[in-house]
């Protein structure tokens, strides 16, 4: 019985490990960020990180690039989100990334109410190009929001509080969640728009994006960054500097969205240069950055 676990656990580290290497290998900022948990918060986030990767990628190309009809791509997401409901259930899976998830699921309480609307979100992009205001809302909540609350649960993970302030916390990560997922959705509208043929910002398109549209959906991310921000005191310090330098790399790149003139927005990606998202770490470490006050931050345009 002593091997068993003990070949289990060593199973477990392995899938671990390997969530790891997906996420530094698709996000550096977001690598960068996760460098700052504590070493078992680290683990179970890039954990919820690989199995979200994995499925976005399912439906953003990789599936049709690999010769996959739409009908393929379809099948491989559903079978994708079947192994995972097992593997939550039975803790183990042949899939790696999946294991690791199933592992993180399982000590942390995230259940299938998260990963099934994520599921949905992933799928409606199989058949979606446009979305309405109320789909878009429904593919926000969860494509970004419920990732927002999963991490939650790690970071909450044997740090009880109170049901006001889970309430209250759970608010600023989905708040979060959607200001990251609203960044590149604006950060991509080149690729969007051209290559996979998508707008998610209900009525806004190519021959109609403008100024006055990224204003307007540059505010509405201000105002969950805001929201998210009010909160992040109030983390416990396994997680607190990693969820703000996370906030402040998407913030950096908002406000180099901000000052690119909207047609470039769809020309070309927008990004931020690794020795700006280094000069944000330390000021983020040192305390210049990222936990100010609620209502007292200072307006900044992008660093160059």
């Amino acid at each position: 019985m002593k091997r068993d676990r003990d070949a289990l656990a060593d199973y477990t580290a392995a899938a671990l490990k390997s969530s790891g290497v997906v996420l530094r290998s698709y996000s550096s900022s977001f690598g960068l960020a996760s460098k700052l948990f504590d070493d078992a918060v680290r683990r179970q986030v890039d954990s919820v990180y690989a199995l979200v990767r994995v499925a976005d990628e399912i439906v953003d190309g990789v599936t049709s690039a690999a010769g996959l009809s739409p009908e393929e791509s379809r099948r491989q997401l559903d079978a994708f989100e079947q192994e995972t409901e097992q593997a939550m259930a039975t803790g183990y899976s042949t899939n790696l990334v999946i294991h690791a998830f199933a592992d993180t699921a399982r000590r942390t309480g995230i259940g299938t109410d998260l990963t099934r609307p994520f599921f949905a979100s992933m799928r409606a992009d199989l058949d979606q190009s446009e979305h309405t205001p109320e789909s878009f809302e429904e593919y926000v909540y969860g494509s970004a929001e419920v990732v927002g609350l999963m991490c939650l649960k790690c970071f909450l993970h044997r740090h009880p509080v109170s049901g006001e302030e889970r309430a209250r916390l759970e608010r600023g990560a989905r708040h979060l969640g959607a200001a990251f997922q609203k960044i590149n959705f604006l950060r991509d509208l080149a690729e969007d728009f051209t290559s996979l043929g998508r707008s998610y910002f209900p009525g806004v398109s190519p021959a109609n994006f403008d100024e006055a549209q990224k204003i307007r959906l540059l505010a509405d991310i201000d105002h969950d960054l805001q929201v998210s921000r009010a909160v992040l005191r109030s983390l416990p310090t396994s997680c607190r500097l990693a969820v703000a330098l996370a906030q402040e790399l998407f913030a950096e790149l908002a406000e180099r969205i901000r000052v690119t003139p909207a047609p470039d927005l769809i020309r070309a990606r927008i990004s931020v240069p690794t020795p700006v998202k280094l000069k944000i770490a330390a000021a983020v470490l040192t305390g210049r950055r990222g936990l100010e006050p609620a209502g007292r931050r200072p307006a900044r345009v992008a660093a160059q």
